[in-house]
């Protein structure tokens, strides 16, 4: 089929006839950039990377945010008020980064994971060892979901101190409430997907407040339908993914657009000093007093992206590292399970009384308490000093969250032998510990005799040497009998060796160890094999045979690295 199309017509090839090709070729580049931008043309761009003042007038500076898909939800212009660090502190800003930057890093993840519990945990040791870059994305997802949870608490903090949430931004408070339970659902769902002992039982405690709502036909069915099943398995993990990478992020993303449709609507509120309660700021800001969204707002806020990056990269590569402990096991409960930081709050609620009130009525309650805060709320005042009431009620309601936080704690209405604490803090089940921080050479060097051979068991003494009837050493004293430059282990010894004085000073109604005798028994199992026992007897008469005697085999410690970081 022959074509009518005239190429020599084209306006393209019409103008290179009658300009030249290079100008042709510069008005139509001019022309795409236009077009791109919604209004703005490359002397323009060249005008605002210069920080010149517009070319022509009105300004095309805000055509983008009429004509554009991206800017749209964004006030072309704000109040220098505003523009500061205070009183936003960037917060709102920095949240909808991260909602962004957890989507990028998450669908690099979903590359190379499946949620089947038969192969999600070895789908983490692939990303963790074998896909490149995968610990760094891994990280970072990780910590910016912790970072996003505390952005949006403190945005929201902010504008409750600032009083920003009254008429006419009720509306936005509301929405900005939906987006923190969003927020902590998606992190709450994506817990549980490394199927790891600290998943599955972090989320086995959040998801048991589900099975108490009343009344209890209601909780064992959001408890089904949450888990799939009676007990977490592969039908519970296939829900939390979907819920954690298509139900919240899609939630979030509406949500979210509503929140910036209404902050576009009313305007960001100016500091308490500078607005009445009522005032439209969005419509009524004066013309010497704006600053225009591109290029300073724009600059600014790429300026922040770029800083809060480079910390999150700084502190994956050097400082944090995203835990994965055993694989999960539904028939080992983990010593001292706690939820995540972010619901400690709720597991300390879970400690005072009946589940259904503290872990379901009292959380609704405050969740539909912030929600209608700001239509009970309607006062005309502001400003923090004739505030005070407000004031107070929030810094009750942090000291609140921050005890029940710490109830959510072992340290609090956990009571277990102090001996086991002690082992659980040198070399704990779930996770690497002390002893196996302790180079293999070391111990080894303990266990082998002056002829190369090997001394079968070298046992150590934490608590000064001990000797037998006949004066003989039966234990030596642990810093007479290490190498000098065995650093790592001398550290692992002074740790022991403290745990076990501290619980010898508690008072044994309250489960001290009382006259503490502790060792730790070196034995070599085999050819780079070692064995280790930790041993801590104790009674409240050191000379009765009769004493309480605890053994604990945690380790055999082999010559080889152990798994990668994070284990």
């Amino acid at each position: 089929m022959e074509s009518n199309f005239d190429f020599g017509n084209a306006p393209f090839f019409k103008r290179a006839r009658e300009a030249g090709l290079r100008t042709a070729i510069i008005e139509g580049a001019d022309d795409v950039v236009t077009r791109v931008s919604a209004g703005i043309n490359t002397a323009e761009w060249r005008a605002m990377l210069r920080g010149d003042q517009p070319l022509t007038r009105p300004n095309p500076r805000l055509k983008p945010h009429a004509d554009g898909f991206w800017l749209h939800m964004r006030p072309g212009y704000y109040n220098k008020a505003i523009t500061g660090l205070y009183p936003t502190f960037r917060l709102g800003w920095l949240s909808t980064y991260f909602a962004v930057f957890e989507l990028i890093t998450g669908l690099f993840l979903m590359v190379f994971y499946t949620p089947s519990t038969l192969v999600a945990y070895e789908n983490m040791l692939t990303i963790l060892s074998n896909v490149p870059l995968g610990q760094f994305f891994r990280d970072l997802h990780r910590l910016g979901a912790e970072a996003m949870v505390l952005l949006v608490a403190l945005h929201m903090l902010r504008t409750y101190v600032t009083a920003s949430y009254k008429k006419p931004r009720q509306f936005t408070w509301f929405t900005g409430v939906i987006l923190l339970v969003f927020t902590l659902g998606l992190s709450f769902t994506g817990y549980l997907l490394p199927w790891d002992q600290l998943a599955y039982w972090a989320v086995t405690i959040g998801a048991s407040m589900a099975e108490a709502a009343p009344p209890p036909v209601v909780g064992q069915f959001v408890n089904i339908l949450m888990k799939g099943a009676p007990d977490l398995g592969a039908a519970g993990l296939l829900r939390f993914y979907l819920l954690h990478v298509l139900v919240f992020p899609v939630l979030l993303t509406i949500f979210t657009g509503v929140h910036y449709y209404k902050v576009v609507l009313h305007g960001h509120s100016l500091p308490p000093e500078l607005e009445k309660t009522g005032e439209d700021t969005a419509k009524r800001v004066p013309v010497p007093v704006r600053r225009y969204f591109l290029p300073d707002i724009q600059a600014s806020e790429v300026l922040w992206i770029g800083v809060v990056t480079l910390i999150m990269c700084v502190a994956v590569i050097f400082f944090y590292d995203a835990p994965l402990e055993n694989h999960a096991n539904p028939q080992s409960t983990p010593f001292h399970t706690v939820a995540p930081w972010y619901f400690l709050w709720a597991q300390g609620l879970l400690k005072l009384g009946d589940k259904t009130l503290m872990g379901v009525i009292i959380p609704t309650i405050l969740a539909g308490a912030f929600m209608i805060m700001p239509y009970i709320d309607v006062g005309p005042v502001r400003h923090y000093g004739r505030r005070r009431f407000a004031i107070s009620l929030s810094m009750l309601f942090i000291t609140f969250i921050a005890v029940t936080s710490w109830m959510g704690t072992p340290a609090f209405l956990v009571q277990t032998s102090l001996d086991q604490e002690v082992f659980h803090e040198m070399a704990p089940i779930e996770k690497i510990g002390y002893a196996h921080q302790v180079p293999y050479e070391q111990y080894e060097e303990l266990v082998t005799a002056p002829d190369g051979g090997y001394l079968g068991m070298q046992t150590l003494s934490v608590t000064g040497t001990i000797t037998a009837d006949d004066g003989t050493v039966e234990a030596p004293y642990w810093r007479d009998a290490i190498p000098s430059d065995a650093e790592e282990l001398a550290h692992m010894l002074e740790v022991y060796e403290e745990e076990v004085r501290h619980a010898m000073e508690v008072d044994p109604q309250f489960g001290g160890l009382p006259n503490a005798v502790a060792l730790l028994h070196i034995e070599q199992v085999q050819i780079d094999l070692v064995g280790l026992t930790f041993e801590i007897s104790w009674g409240v008469d050191p000379n009765n045979p009769d004493f309480n005697n605890s053994r604990y085999v945690p380790i055999h410690h082999d010559a080889y690295p152990l798994g990668g970081r994070g284990h």
